[in-house]
């Protein structure tokens, strides 16, 4: 049975083979590829890159072994990115936009399906102009809105997961000789997917079975409002009639369950549009899309965000909050305990996909339709039932030592659903 052990280290060989049951993980049980079925690796701004090879090459023999008709790698370069996007045509590259949208749009077509690989350098974009990597990141979001709106509704199965760059590895692992960082993050990687299990799939699974309990214990609490309390936090968040908490696994309308984040220790659900007051702080910094943001303080009157501030990286987090109406409000609550298996290795990973797994959290802009019935919605439809539409969706860590979160249910009762940072009472 795997077991949290945070002085873990393995020979080369005994890596290998958990990387080789890393990438079957996520074949098998991130997008749970069918026979017969594409199988995208990299899309949008989440492309495979030069150190990602041997990984690439270990997800596409896992793929076809397990029946994928085709796998597709969309290649990139993030010193290309970062040269391109400093010296380059803007207009150039809105073109390539679109047309790598056209291409994933003809593969959703025949219901592929992707995994992205998260591994971005917290300071990419250090010392470019915040209005050019303003409009390229615009520009790619407004050419897959499309497809990341179908992607939202779990018309496809999809995963994100990470693999490791000397460039990410430096910055959470600047303990160690440079030499000895990106096989350093490969350990933290490896552990917090639970690929060091001697079943992975199956540790996976009853995993996944303990968060979808957690789920349905808050859902039949039937809250109406949350109150979140810490030394940076006073925030009440109210919930849409007939909304519901969920873990990470999901189904396709043809009901293949797929497992959208590889970690993922969350359990999460969507905030009425206009039911949130107060503030809340920030307690981890955020690498938004090469951009490192830190100390974001936001303040709430009736579900909108009427101030905004950061201790570092104050045009990023404008951007964000300033794309359109909806980034000015919330589309996701998460809970995560401090007791998580992320929170435990006490590694800042500078990447939201673990740290948020470390941390509750909140995201900035679009939801899930997480209502009864949400997925049927038509998009004309969401305001009225509560949901936000935004070309944003980006979360951020508010998880602490001292957070209190209390529930109050239809009948005004109040009930403990965190204490000090982790549950307030435990599941068997």
């Amino acid at each position: 049975m795997w077991q949290y052990n945070p002085q873990m280290e393995w020979g080369p060989l005994m890596m290998e083979d958990h990387i080789r049951k890393y990438a079957e993980l996520a074949v098998r049980v991130g997008v749970n590829v069918q026979p017969g079925q594409p199988l995208v690796i990299g899309f949008g701004l989440r492309q495979v890159l030069p150190e990602h090879i041997v990984f690439a090459r270990q997800l596409t023999e896992a793929a076809y072994a397990a029946g994928s008709s085709y796998v597709h790698v969309e290649w990139g370069d993030e010193a290309w990115s970062r040269e391109t996007l400093k010296h380059g045509s803007l207009a150039l590259l809105d073109q390539r936009a679109a047309w790598h949208a056209q291409w994933i749009e003809k593969l959703a077509a025949e219901q592929a399906a992707f995994i992205a690989i998260s591994a971005t350098d917290p300071s990419l974009y250090d010392g470019i102009a915040s209005d050019r990597v303003h409009q390229y990141n615009t520009s790619v979001a407004n050419e897959l809105r499309a497809f990341n709106q179908q992607r939202t509704n779990d018309q496809y199965a999809w995963t994100i997961l990470a693999a490791p760059t000397q460039a990410w590895a430096n910055w959470v692992e600047r303990h160690l000789p440079e030499r000895e960082r990106v096989a350093a993050l490969w350990d933290d990687i490896l552990f917090c997917t639970r690929a060091t299990a001697d079943d992975p799939v199956a540790e996976w699974q009853a995993h996944l079975h303990s968060l979808s309990a957690r789920s349905a214990w808050l859902n039949e609490l039937n809250i109406a409002k949350f109150h979140y309390r810490s030394s940076g936090t006073d925030l009440e968040i109210a919930m849409p009639d007939g909304y519901f908490f969920t873990a990470a696994q999901h189904k396709t309308p043809s009901g293949v369950s797929f497992t959208a984040n590889i970690p993922t220790e969350e359990v999460y659900s969507v905030p009425k549009r206009t039911g949130v007051n107060g503030y809340v702080t920030s307690t981890m910094p955020l690498n938004h899309q090469g951009s490192l943001i830190e100390g974001i303080y936001l303040r709430f009157a009736n579900g909108r965000i009427v101030e905004y501030r950061a201790s570092k990286g104050q045009d990023a987090l404008a951007r964000i909050v300033e794309a359109d109406e909806g980034s000015h409000y919330l589309g996701e609550i998460a809970l995560v305990p401090k007791s998580s298996p992320i929170a435990k290795r006490g590694r800042l990973f500078y990447n939201t996909l673990f740290d948020e797994n470390a941390s509750c959290h909140l995201a900035i802009g679009e939801s899930y339709p997480l209502i009864q019935g949400g997925h049927l919605l038509a998009r004309s439809e969401w305001a009225a039932n509560d949901l936000n539409e935004s070309v944003k969706h980006v979360d951020f860590m508010i998880g602490s030592d001292d957070l209190s979160i209390d529930g109050e249910d239809r009948e005004g009762r109040v009930i403990p659903i965190f204490r000090d940072g982790t549950w307030a009472n435990e599941l068997c």
